[in-house]
């Protein structure tokens, strides 16, 4: 009875220090360990285990956490073990039925006849008790066992163990919760560890980026490339171990490759500046057109196997990384990054970040070789600006030269008409003067001889009366000829405004083309009211006037052709309406269109220069500030329409 009472004072400690450790112990083999100590204490417990579910895993997955065997060895030490079927093994059988099991070896022995039941040696006894939560899911399995026939486990003891094994499924709820916390937390840790390494990393290699794109920015000559390259070595150090650092640049038109950089910690220089496209490592890197990483043995491999033709440089490296510098389909070069050290060995990551370098690096490069050109070709533009800037001059000059030129053709030719036309009637004025002369020098010979009656004074005053009128009839026209040249010729030759009646003056132009007019079939009809006053440029009209007509005359009539030009004036408000019209030939849509163009004429050869409409267009839409609109079609004539202002000094104030 007494040693009742103190297994029973014994269980209660066990239970009591179960509870304190459950507060104190945060490591659950520690704790299990413990308990494994204090079960001693009571009972054989020399073979103890548990086993506990793996709620992460999926399926039913267990974990051997604690095992001590007397006779075998952990069987599944640090690992996850899918579990069996009840039929297979007790601890599954115990876990999945969620109920105590005591088993015998002979039991044991029984079923492995038919089937195997279990892992690891027969025991002579066996508990097993499941471990639940509160819920009643369960937690896992609490096994003890004996080898041992004389170590047997009374109902007492089965009794015990459920009970123990009922205090440590409290305890464990706590620590599983802890312990998934703290995993949860180590997770978490490693998982922000990483994310801290790998933001780290993205910044480096974003400031990288960053860096290579302003220096493409400012490098403009050979000089700056060679600081770009050596900067960009140094960037790409400070991502991956790169003291050995190579640029190769591809030349298509010219199909080789060039080594504009070069460092290495065996060779001082590069064994070649320039080589042919084919050659070394450069030309298989850009034949394949993608990263490449390679370790020493791969290296050595690939250089007997003869992929590579005529190997340059050092081959004794230890790892070699080669990345193209492509933009879309173009191919820029090679960024090689080589270690001779065998504690210095490239992985696949650094590989990316070197092509993920080399691509920004061709896009830099790209951008530089663009802006080189955009500068050559500014540069060149500017040239060709200044050369065409020049000739604009010199043949605004020239042309300003060939208009006065003509205005003066113009002015000459007019002068030349009048001149012929004024010939007319002072010839008539000579010839009836001196027919006069003779009738009076022979009248006086009659008075002096007696000779001279009635009759024949009477005829000489006939013959003084018809000579004076024949004088008087032909030196008016000559006058008045010469009043309206004269007018006309200072308006052409003058830039001022003045006032004049319209009507009047287109009298007189058309008056100061008579000679123009004279012995051709083409009238000439004006229909401008009498009481139209303008204040402008005479000059201006009569050169319309003028141009207008001879176009026609030139152009627009074949040799005796019959025809009528037919002009027109009249008031719209401030504005004066002139309308000019032939019944000529006309023109087609395309010589229409280069009417206006200086130097542009249907006579080149025949006397006309090019300039005649041209002139016409800049006097309307400069001098006059008007509009001018031409209309015209094959058969059909040409007809002009202008729109100018009647009073110019209104305008211009």
């Amino acid at each position: 009875m007494e040693s009742r009472l103190r297994r029973l004072e014994a269980v209660q400690e066990i239970l009591l220090e179960i509870g304190q450790l459950s507060n104190s112990c945060t490591d659950i083999t520690v704790f299990l360990q413990s308990v494994h100590a204090a079960l001693g204490r009571i009972m054989y417990a020399a073979n103890f285990y548990v086993a506990l579910s793996d709620r992460d895993a999926p399926g039913n997955a267990v974990r051997f956490v604690y095992f001590v065997d007397e006779v075998d060895d952990h069987p599944y030490k640090d690992q996850l073990v899918q579990l069996a079927t009840p039929d297979q093994s007790p601890t599954a059988w115990v876990i999945l039925n969620k109920q105590r099991l005591v088993m015998t070896g002979d039991e044991q022995r029984a079923r492995d006849e038919n089937d195997v039941f279990g892992v690891g040696t027969v025991a002579e006894h066996w508990i097993g008790c499941p471990l639940l939560d509160q819920n009643h899911d369960v937690l896992g399995a609490m096994v003890i066992q004996s080898y041992d026939k004389q170590h047997t486990y009374s109902e007492e003891d089965q009794a015990l163990f459920a009970q123990i094994a009922n205090h440590v499924s409290s305890a464990l709820q706590g620590l599983q919760s802890m312990d998934r916390l703290e995993r949860a937390v180590h997770e978490r840790t490693q998982e922000l560890e990483r994310e801290v390494a790998e933001r780290s990393k993205a910044e480096r290699l974003q400031r990288a980026l960053y860096e290579i794109a302003s220096l493409s920015a400012s490098a403009s000559a050979e000089s700056d490339a060679k600081a770009l390259y050596a900067r960009l070595h140094e960037i790409v150090g400070g991502l991956i171990t790169a003291r050995n650092f190579l640029i190769a640049l591809y030349h298509p038109k010219r199909d080789e490759i060039s080594i504009p950089y070069f460092v290495d910690e065996k060779d001082l220089e590069a064994p070649v500046k320039r080589f042919e496209y084919g050659i070394g490592m450069s030309s298989f890197v850009l034949k394949k057109r993608k990263p490449m990483l390679l370790d020493g043995p791969a290296f050595s491999a690939l250089m007997a196997s003869g992929e590579i033709n005529e190997p340059l440089g050092n081959q004794g490296i230890a790892s070699w990384m080669g990345a193209p510098m492509t933009v879309g389909e173009e191919a820029l070069g090679v960024i090689i990054v080589q270690s001779y050290d065998t504690s210095v060995t490239y992985t696949q990551s650094e590989l990316d970040i070197l092509a993920y370098v080399a691509n920004h690096t061709a896009a830099a490069i790209a951008r530089t070789r663009a802006d080189l050109a955009i500068r050559r070709a500014k540069a060149e533009l500017e040239e060709q600006n200044t050369a065409l800037a020049s000739a604009l001059t010199q043949l605004q000059t020239a042309q300003s030269e060939l208009v006065r030129q003509e205005k003066l053709a113009s002015l000459g030719r007019l002068v030349a008409g009048v001149a012929h036309e004024i010939n007319t009637p002072l010839g008539i004025c000579v010839t009836a003067t001196s027919h006069l002369v003779e009738e009076l020098r022979l009248c006086r010979l009659d008075l002096a001889d007696g000779a001279l009656d009635e009759d024949g004074l009477h005829q000489f005053f006939d013959t003084v009366d018809q000579s004076l009128k024949i004088m008087t009839t032909n030196t008016q026209r000559a006058a008045a000829l010469v009043r309206s040249f004269k007018q006309v010729a200072v308006d052409q030759s003058s830039d001022n405004i003045r006032h004049f009646n319209l009507r009047k003056y287109l009298d007189e132009v058309l008056l100061s083309l008579q000679p123009k007019l004279k012995g051709k079939p083409i009238s000439v009809q004006v229909d401008c009211p009498p009481d139209i006053h303008c204040e402008s440029f005479p000059g201006a009209v009569s050169q319309i006037v003028t141009n207008m007509v001879v176009n026609s005359l030139v152009h627009g009539f074949e040799e005796g052709q019959k025809g009528s030009i037919r002009i027109t004036g009249k008031l719209d408000g401030e504005h004066i309406l002139f309308d000019y019209s032939d019944d000529g030939v006309g023109m087609d849509s395309t010589t229409l269109q280069q009417l206006f163009d200086p130097f542009f004429t249907t006579k080149r050869g025949s006397g006309g220069s090019g300039l005649g409409a041209h002139i016409l267009y800049n006097l309307v839409t400069g001098p006059l500030g008007g509009t001018v609109k031409v209309v015209s079609s094959p058969g059909m004539g040409l007809h002009y329409h202008l729109r100018f202002p009647r009073d110019q000094r209104k305008q211009s104030a």
